[in-house]
């Protein structure tokens, strides 16, 4: 006689992220990102009239960021520079993510790209963007059928 056994779906949820977290964890930072440089963190928000966007880089000066602003969105590049040290015993371990960046960031309306206000403090790069004047005026009619 066969003995029936209660299925618990969640224990098989939890199982799949235990090997998840396992496999992730075996990775080093470098190895992630390798080949890729390193991709820094954003954040936008919008009101009515404008596009703000803040962009994470530290470790950089400002003259090692590359900032073009089109249309409909943004685009962020630049290189950090290796300052590695030697160790006495000849060994240096390091974390850090060297070498160029690219990050393209959509905008989510049209901005006025040639009206930009850029701000470099602390490691975080901020743009105020204008939105076209047509974009604050929108109204999209939403027909229900």
């Amino acid at each position: 006689m066969a003995s029936l056994t209660r299925w618990h779906p969640f224990r098989e949820v939890e199982s799949l992220q235990r090997e998840m977290n396992r496999l992730f964890d075996s990775f080093s930072p470098a190895q992630l990102s390798e080949g890729n440089g390193f991709m820094p963190a954003a954040e936008i928000s919008e009101t009515d009239s404008a596009v703000d966007l803040r962009i994470e880089v530290p470790g950089l000066q400002p003259e090692d960021i590359d900032i073009q602003v089109s249309a409909d969105s943004v685009t962020i590049s630049g290189e950090r520079k290796s300052e590695t040290k030697t160790e006495e015993d000849g060994v240096t371990r390091s974390e850090f993510h060297y070498g160029s960046f690219q990050r393209v960031v959509p905008l989510p309306s049209r901005i006025e790209n040639n009206n930009v206000q850029a701000e470099y403090k602390d490691g975080i790069l901020k743009l105020h963007m204008l939105k076209l004047e047509e974009e604050r005026h929108r109204v999209v009619k939403v027909n229900l059928s």
